[in-house]
């Protein structure tokens, strides 16, 4: 009697599998538009727009070097977001001068920025109290407030850095606003979308911690991390 044919494998989650493969379409797509623009950068030698354009496409495929550098399974749901992100904030906000032709793609962007960046807030605290390696225990409502403090931080630093760009270089990081001309109002209203998307993720995070149904997208966004990476965490 013959050995039995082997079982195939087991399929993947099409949740998964979908994920990754618009993933990787939208990535085509955003790094054949980058790479136009980046011709016709050379092509009219606007040489600070090529340079611009082409450390965006770097930075665009950042997120596929560390997960090889650390060994890190980063969800491709949250991946895509992250470089959707860069796109529209540095090649179209900056580039294609989007922040100029719409009032409120700043803002849009800020907000934006703040939920990814209380995401990666929690998720960074989250592994330090899970993990073995590292004695330190906290409750769910330091875990998410920890994850607000984060983004609200990054926040400001980079409103920092805006400043210090338009004071040495001259350039328009800080756009005027509502008729101010000297970039406050346009800091202050960053500030506070930031700290609304910050708490949006933090607010989410807690339920996480605390409720068994997750439902959420970003709950989802997590649970995945945590699956993935289990070497991160306690067994």
């Amino acid at each position: 009697m013959s050995d039995p044919a082997p079982r195939p494998d087991p399929p993947s989650s099409p949740e998964v599998d979908l994920a990754t493969r618009v993933h990787r379409w939208v990535l085509a797509v955003l790094h054949f538009i980058m790479t136009a623009g980046l011709v016709l950068a050379l092509y009219e030698q606007q040489w600070l727009n090529a340079l611009l354009v082409l450390a965006i496409i770097l930075i665009t495929v950042a997120p596929s070097l560390i997960e090889r550098r650390f060994k890190l399974d980063i969800p491709a749901e949250f991946e895509m977001a992250a470089v959707v992100f860069v796109f529209a904030a540095l090649f179209l906000g900056e580039i294609r001068g989007y922040y100029a032709r719409f009032w409120w793609w700043d803002l849009a962007l800020h907000i934006t920025s703040g939920f990814l960046l209380g995401i990666l807030g929690f998720l960074l605290v989250y592994v330090l109290n899970e993990s073995d390696r590292i004695d330190l225990h906290m409750r769910p409502r330091f875990v998410a407030l920890f994850a607000f403090v984060f983004a609200v931080a990054i926040g400001a630093i980079w409103e920092i850095f805006e400043f210090a760009m338009d004071q040495i270089f001259g350039t328009n990081m800080q756009k005027p606003m509502f008729g101010d001309p000297s970039g406050l109002t346009d800091t202050m209203w960053d500030l506070i979308v930031d700290a609304v998307g910050a708490l949006v993720v933090s607010v989410l995070g807690w339920w996480y911690l605390h409720r068994s149904d997750r439902r959420s997208f970003l709950e989802r966004w997590i649970r995945k991390f945590i699956e993935r990476n289990p070497q991160l965490f306690k067994q």
